[in-house]
């Protein structure tokens, strides 16, 4: 790995872009990592603030995680990684359950498994993954983890309707007025608004904030490892694996470059950051979407301004205060944001039906969707001796077993998969 770029002058060509192996000049990266930074905060913070995690070890975490991905990757593939949205519930529920030491140990397992993802991707390449996890497989399970939190979005919302309200409607506002780096920050401004909003309603405990240091070191929990819960955070790897597979190939499209041999290492890249955060009570990691936008407006593909985003952050989760007055914020803002979050991660799955043509006039992929659905947003429940199998746990296993076992007694018995079920 070369921590070398090759400096280039922007240029008034429309197809001019800044290549991962480039940079612009140091104070322009030093702008851009900044961006990045901001763009990703919104969300990563809410993480932790609705899993009860410190905001501010995940946020170490986080630069961290991005520091080890760059390094893994060889310097090659842009990205920041942020909190995954998709083990808030688990976590949530292993909480409630078993305490903080069992979700980090679930959190340290979905690590795990998606490092041995990645060392198998490496090796023999993704069209195993494209057979045992199809688009129409993914979609549901990353649907169904972002529409079974809907209570969890509402709880908060109850506990400050107004706040709510407030910043739902400017995060709408915000996404359907403004594009470019205006519309990638409506989280964060949204929040921030709500956040000012509740300070001057006097709804916001500042007691924490005045307690904390300036400069200190995170909290730091250790996990502990729980059978009873572990299979709640199994869809958080396939809902891993889809975002990092989206990831290389928006990069590779954007970039105009053959990005697939990175997948396998990327994935690696990500568990290992994973596993380091559960292990030291940060939240998992995933590429994030709002920082491809930032990439795409500026078409600044250079991993020198995530290594300056990765350092930006850091120093940020050395400063208690920040995490501080992002532990304040008030349910009702959280209630408004996690609206539009959750909802958007159930779109997530949608998207990926729609951007792989899933057809639905057929009984499979019918079934696959829609059973794993009213199962994980129902919220179904199965114990089995000491293990727990949620909703969506439940869901993601139906969605496996309803498409190949359909298709396998299809095979076996001679009868087709065809559309019959239109009109269902």
């Amino acid at each position: 790995m070369r921590l070398t770029w090759k400096f280039v002058d922007s240029q008034s060509d429309p197809d001019f872009i800044v290549a991962p192996g480039e940079r612009l000049s140091w104070p322009r990266t030093l702008g851009l990592g900044a961006q990045h930074v901001v763009a990703m905060f919104g969300a990563t913070f809410l993480v932790p603030v609705l899993t009860g995690f410190p905001p501010a070890t995940t946020l170490l975490f986080s630069g961290v995680g991005t520091v080890v991905f760059l390094v893994i990757t060889g310097n090659r593939l842009p990205s920041y990684l942020g909190s995954s949205f998709s083990v808030v519930a688990p976590v949530t529920a292993a909480v409630a359950a078993q305490g903080t030491g069992s979700a980090l140990g679930g959190i340290v397992a979905v690590g795990v498994l998606l490092m041995v993802v990645g060392a198998v991707v490496q090796l023999g390449g993704t069209r195993w993954l494209d057979t045992a996890l199809p688009p129409v497989v993914t979609g549901a399970i990353v649907a169904l983890i972002g529409f079974s939190l809907a209570p969890s979005a509402k709880t908060n919302f109850d506990d400050g309707p107004l706040l709510g309200s407030v910043t739902l409607v400017l995060l709408v506002a915000v996404l359907a007025f403004f594009r470019g780096m205006i519309g990638r920050l409506a989280i964060f401004l949204a929040v921030a608004t709500g956040y000012g909003l509740a300070l001057l309603l006097g709804e916001v405990d500042t007691t924490g904030i005045a307690k904390a240091a300036w400069i200190g070191l995170p909290d730091f929990q250790t996990p502990a490892f729980d059978l009873a819960v572990l299979p709640m955070f199994l869809p958080a790897v396939i809902a891993l694996v889809a975002e990092n597979i989206g990831h290389v190939k928006s990069v590779g499209q954007m970039t105009r470059t053959d990005m697939n041999p990175l997948m396998g290492r990327a994935l690696a890249a990500d568990g290992f950051a994973t596993a380091l955060a559960g292990f030291g009570g940060g939240s998992a990691t995933t590429t994030y979407a709002e920082n491809i936008g930032v990439m795409a407006a500026t078409r600044v593909y250079s991993t020198a301004a995530y290594w300056v985003a990765a350092a930006v952050a850091i120093t940020l989760s050395l400063c208690p205060k920040v995490g501080a007055v992002i532990s304040a914020v008030p349910p009702g803002v959280l209630g408004g944001a996690t609206v539009v979050l959750y909802g958007l991660v159930g779109i997530l799955g949608v998207r990926i039906w729609l951007t792989n043509r899933v057809d639905f006039s057929t009984p499979v992929n019918q079934l696959t969707a829609a059973i794993p659905l009213i199962i994980g947003i129902a919220d179904f429940t199965w114990h089995a001796g000491g293990l727990t199998f949620t909703g969506i746990a439940l869901g993601s296993i139906a969605a496996l077993l309803v498409y190949h076992g359909m298709r396998f007694l299809s095979v076996r018995g001679g009868t087709p998969l065809t559309p019959s079920m239109e009109s269902a």
